[in-house]
Parts: structure tokens; sequence; C-alpha cells
């Protein structure tokens, strides 16, 4: 079987044979080890030191030469739109502050994972919402990439929280990899800092 075995960034150059695609969700692109199928149906094991946020474009090095190009598949999509760019902001900061992933669209409007917490919550912000199946290529956390791996963990490989019910309070922990860690409790309906 192939194996993966390094993850190269889509904005590293890199003149590798491309020896295939592999066309995962949002949800499947936060890996290290897992057995997986390329677009042709061939398995190959990705195996990296790390797990590693793959965007669309990525390339996984396979250890007897060549890559297989990571393609981010369609999936269901919220698309909103503000009314211009200070309401674009402020729901920006809105849906991180929820640490939900967002892409920026290149005409400025936002696009997240289809969740309806996360649309009734842009709605009564003032944002018009749009469901939509396109693939799903959020920004990057301001620490990927700079080995310090500066994340947060919610017990979980995946950034998805279809059962987080954000009206609700609750309260969830942080760990980082900075030797540090806290926590913290959310009033419902209060923004929290960190």
């Amino acid at each position: 079987m192939r194996h993966a075995i390094e993850h190269i960034p889509n904005d590293r150059t890199d003149t590798s044979e491309v020896r295939g695609t592999v066309t995962l969700v949002f949800s499947d692109r936060h890996r290290r080890r897992i057995r997986l199928h390329d677009d042709a149906g061939e398995p190959f094991l990705l195996d990296l030191p790390h797990a590693v946020r793959l965007a669309d474009g990525d390339r996984l090095r396979l250890v007897d030469g060549g890559v297989i190009v990571v393609r981010a598949a369609e999936e269901p999509v919220l698309t909103i739109t503000a009314s211009g760019p200070i309401a674009a902001a402020k729901l920006a900061w809105h849906i991180g502050n929820r640490h939900t992933p967002v892409e920026v669209l290149k005409d400025g409007r936002l696009r997240i994972i289809d969740d309806h917490v996360m649309r009734d919550m842009i709605i009564g912000l003032g944002g018009v919402v749009e469901n939509e199946i396109a693939p799903f290529n959020p920004l990057n956390g301001a620490y990927h990439g700079l080995g310090g791996a500066h994340g947060h963990s919610h017990g979980n490989d995946h950034f998805d929280h279809e059962d987080y019910d954000h009206k609700q309070g609750h309260d969830h922990s942080h760990s980082h990899s900075h030797s540090h860690s806290h926590s913290h409790a959310h009033a419902a309906g209060k923004p929290h800092d960190h």
C-alpha cells in the first residue's frame, strides 16, 4: 500500500509528479494517520508526524515518490452576505468567537459549514444566509504552520459542533501545546474572550 508521509501546503512550490487526487469533506481533512482511498479508488495510508488540517490544493508526498493532491469536496454550507464591510467584520467576529471555522470568499462574503444554530444567530445579527452545496476551505488559524500547534481541542479530531447549542450555557476546557490551559464558562448569549 502507498504511504503518504509529508504534508505540502498549497502555497509551497512543489514539482513532484501527481499520482492521484483525494477529495474529502472538511470534517475529514484534519488528520494524522488514517487509511484513505484516492479518487480512483486506490488505497493509501496517510501517516503524518502530527495532525494537519488539509486544504484544497495541498499535496501529500508518497514514500515512493510523487504526490496525491487534496481536493475539498462539495458539501452543505451557509454563504453569508453582510450589508457592508463593518457588518461583515462584526459577523466574522461573532462566528470566530464561537470557534467556528470560516472561509472568506473573494467577493467578501463569508462561508461556514451548514449549522442551524449559527444560521439563526447570523440572521439575528442582520446577515443574509444562503444554503449552498460548495467546497469549504476555511482560513487557517493564526498559529497554523508556525510550529506552535496552538489550537483548541474539544476532545475530537474534527471541527463540527452540530450537536452544540449556542443558546444554552456551556462549560468547556481548552488545552494548548504552549504548556498552559484555561477553562471558562459562557453565560447564555454572552460573548467571551481568551
